[in-house]
């Protein structure tokens, strides 16, 4: 086999424009400490973790490609992969060869030189079975022995060679011809060749613990024939299904078979908008949520809004908050999951009340406000308006759940899908860019399986502006290349400035043409009540309203010459009735707080008391001849009186003496130490607090740096060798499961061996990730069946869905 140059050859072999354009679209790569030659940053690029990074930031054709070429296997020329995706007109070639290019730049396919083409180590992993292929014929025989290449050459009618070496050679040469294959599988009998031809179609099948050259009793009707030509392959360790290798597959599905490939983005049912039309919606719109939000959030800082014991905010509390601002469930989870994001919501221990940031927020105008919260939206790792899980279960806001990367990915799609729009033209029916959504992105979390693909994001967008008429809005496109300026730009034409006076009627209402300041809104709210939001908002005056007021301390003179300062013209009569009539009737009975109380049957004893100096920690005040009150505790009381000489006793609450008897003191119970803490986003935890992720560097600074390094050899990726496996339940395990780390393979198979419950991050088949708690585990490859706590019933996990494993925290 010839050699070929690795990635740091090539990367070396760059200009410094080209490999600019590599780490901006690799900036994962980038990370501190920076790398600080090209064969360093050649080792990150091919890490596993980095290549997971990449993939859900490509398109559709350029997953296919990929797919296409891990399903070819490591020699795999430009020829050979255009062949096989069907890639013979001119058009269709250049769009191939833009597709590796955007493969190149994210140093994920990157050409040798020879014809070939090389991919990292990592990329074939990310399919279990690419095209539905299994392993090339090489691969899957690189075990058996010489005499059973010797077999397999003789049923075939082919003249074995000597060695070994050379056995191999001529059977994959023959295999590699597709039309010996069709010919041999043609006199096959009539089992063997139905079997083939199914397994060519529907790629692997199921697991059958089956040891190489052992009949045994799970083989399928003409499986021994197909075996015994090595037209399907048994793994020699007594487990996995019989494996058809990837050259016998593509040559039984026929010369007019090809990989799919979709270079052209789906079309979108448009029409005509202008700009003029998408500026006023997108305006509304935004203008609507900058007033919901502020409205909500004023809510929350009013009455902090209490956390579950499970976490997150439920619908009792979500629809508290609705109500108040007078916003819509969606509009309530959008407003909370940025404000949350952005800092300006916290945890205050079983709540969620305003920060500090909040209050510097509160007093900015509403462009700057929707700004902060819009930027959040960009950047949040989860769907915020979504509801209801895969189960139809409500789901609590600002419940902390795991990131879903599916989720940015999809609204980082949408920018991307709108973007491809005609000038002038919007989407008809905005679900239609659900398909073009998909095609730009699709490892995204498009939705729940019964609604429309995408329906949810594109309804966030909606909301926020960044979509409107069906086309993007100048926030959305200004939102998608990142271009602070010209978003800050666009904010402030949409989004009017924050109204400071307010018409008050007759009928005790008060009108807030567009968003009112925070001053305005905040000295409304204390006197009235909010009956509506948006563009318009609406307040009502009641005796309520006003005894809230005055009930802060407020003088029915003050209330009246703050609302005459924001009004439009004169306070109407009935609202300075009304005020003038509530505070007459404010404070006929007044309330005094106690701690506890002192009475007697010697006025002179208790007003010698009320007057000592040394008591007067005590905040005694005298009520009656022979009642003092108390600001201090019982005991506190009872101690300071007997430490200057007075011999008080103690009552209980039915007006009996209490007995005192010392208790005997015990030791509090330990505090189990917490589960573990997390930080949202990309900031990380240090041992002074959140410490934000670092800023970004320049690619081509760092270009440069790379290309004036000496050249260093990079060292050898883990996955290319390692320790053998320890049990065989590890090596079944890792077989399937195959984005786990060894770590996590060694603790989960110790978990089915020992039969030990344990807890582990699985994505559904939707790309929505939960954590779940499992037992009672029983390995069925490709599936592990167990009892799920989450579910509270016996489920089917696939081993490839298991992102991690973690050990079951005690309860």
């Amino acid at each position: 086999m010839k050699s070929r140059p690795t990635l740091a050859t090539w990367l070396g072999s760059l200009d410094g424009s080209r490999l600019a354009r590599v780490l901006g679209a690799r900036k994962d790569a980038m990370s501190p400490p920076e790398p600080r030659s090209v064969g360093e940053l050649a080792d990150r690029l091919q890490r596993p973790g980095s290549v997971a990074l990449a993939l859900p930031l490509l398109a559709l054709p350029h997953l296919q490609v990929a797919e296409a070429l891990a399903a070819l296997g490591a020699r795999a020329s430009r020829d050979a992969l255009a062949k096989l995706l069907g890639a013979t007109d001119d058009e269709t070639t250049r769009e191939l060869d833009a597709v590796l290019e955007v493969l190149a730049d994210h140093a994920l396919v990157w050409p040798d030189g020879a014809g070939e083409l090389r991919m990292a180590g990592s990329l074939r992993q990310a399919w279990d079975a690419p095209l539905g292929l299994d392993a090339p014929l090489e691969q899957l025989l690189a075990g058996a022995t010489s005499d059973e290449l010797r077999g397999m050459l003789a049923a075939l009618g082919v003249t074995p060679p000597g060695t070994k070496p050379q056995r191999l050679d001529a059977l994959v040469e023959h295999h590699s011809d597709p039309e010996q294959v069709v010919s041999v599988v043609a006199k096959a009998p009539a089992a063997a060749r139905k079997l083939l031809e199914r397994r060519a179609k529907g790629g692997p099948g199921h697991p059958q613990f089956i040891v190489l050259g052992t009949p045994g009793p799970g083989l399928e009707p003409g499986a021994r024939w197909a075996l015994d030509r090595g037209l399907l392959i048994q793994d020699r360790h007594g487990y996995g299904p019989a494996r058809m290798p990837a050259e016998v597959a593509l040559a039984l599905r026929g010369p007019g078979w090809h990989a799919p490939f979709a270079p052209v983005p789906p079309s979108v049912r448009s029409a005509s908008v202008t700009p003029a039309e998408v500026d006023h919606e997108a305006s509304a719109a935004a203008t609507a949520f900058a007033s919901h939000a502020v409205s909500i959030l004023s809510a929350c800082s009013a009455t902090a809004p209490a956390r579950l014991k499970s976490g997150g905010i439920g619908a009792r509390e979500l629809a508290r908050i609705g109500k108040a601002a007078q916003a819509d469930d969606a509009v309530v989870r959008l407003a909370l999951e940025t404000a949350y994001a952005a800092g300006l919501l916290g945890r205050d221990g079983s709540r969620v009340a305003p920060t500090e940031a909040y209050d510097a927020w509160a007093e900015q105008e509403p462009p700057e406000q929707f700004a902060v919260l819009l930027q959040a939206w960009r950047s949040l790792a989860l769907t915020p308006t979504q509801a209801r899980d895969e189960d139809n279960k409500a789901l609590p806001a600002l419940a902390d759940a795991p990131p879903c990367n599916g989720c940015l990915q999809a609204r980082h799609g949408l920018l991307a899908a709108a973007a491809q729009l005609p000038a002038g033209q919007g989407a008809t029916v905005t679900s239609d860019l659900g398909p073009l959504i998909a095609w730009h992105r699709p490892l995204a979390h498009s939705s729940l399986p019964k609604e429309t693909p995408f329906a949810t994001v594109i309804r966030e967008a909606e909301i926020l502006g960044v979509l409107a008429r069906g086309a993007p809005s100048a926030l959305g496109i200004h939102l998608r290349t990142g271009d602070t300026e010209g978003l800050g730009i666009e904010y402030r034409r949409l989004l009017p400035s924050a109204t400071a006076t307010v018409r008050i009627g007759a009928d005790l209402t008060a009108v807030v043409t567009g968003t009112p300041s925070a001053r305005l809104a905040s000295l409304l709210d204390s006197a009235a009540d909010r009956e509506t939001s948006g563009t318009a908002s609406v307040w009502r005056f009641s005796a309520g309203s006003i005894r809230r007021a005055l009930d802060t301390g407020r003088v029915p003179d003050d209330i009246e010459a703050d609302l005459a300062a924001v009004a439009t013209g004169p306070l109407p009569q009935p609202l300075s009735y009304l005020i003038t009539d509530t505070a007459r009737g404010h404070g006929r009975v007044r309330i005094t707080p106690a701690a506890c109380v002192l009475h007697g049957d010697e006025p002179a004893l208790l007003a010698e008391l009320a007057a000592h100096r040394k008591l007067a920690k005590l905040g005694l005040r005298r009520l009656a001849p022979t009642v003092l009150i108390s600001r201090s505790p019982l005991d506190t009381t009872l101690a300071m009186l007997r430490a200057e000489g007075y011999a008080p006793v103690a009552e209980t609450a039915e007006g009996t003496v209490r007995i005192e008897k010392t208790r005997p003191r015990r030791a509090a119970a330990p505090v189990p130490a917490p589960r573990g803490t997390g930080a949202r986003g990309s900031d990380r935890i240090t041992a002074t607090g959140v410490a934000k992720a670092p800023a970004p560097v320049d690619p081509n600074i760092l270009a440069a740096q790379l290309l004036k390094a000496p050249p260093t050899r990079p060292e050898p990726a883990p996955f290319n060798g390692g320790a053998a496996f320890a049990t065989d339940t590890e090596e079944i395990v890792a077989g399937w499961a195959k984005r786990l780390p060894y770590s996590d393979v060694r603790q989960l198979a110790h978990a089915i061996d020992a039969g030990e419950p344990i807890t582990v991050e699985y994505v559904a088949t939707s790309g929505n990730r939960t954590v779940r708690t499992l037992s009672r585990l029983m390995l069925d490859p490709p599936y592990l069946e167990a009892w799920c706590h989450l579910r509270d019933d016996e489920r089917v996990f696939t081993l490839s869905r298991i992102h991690s494993v973690m050990s079951l925290m005690p309860e």
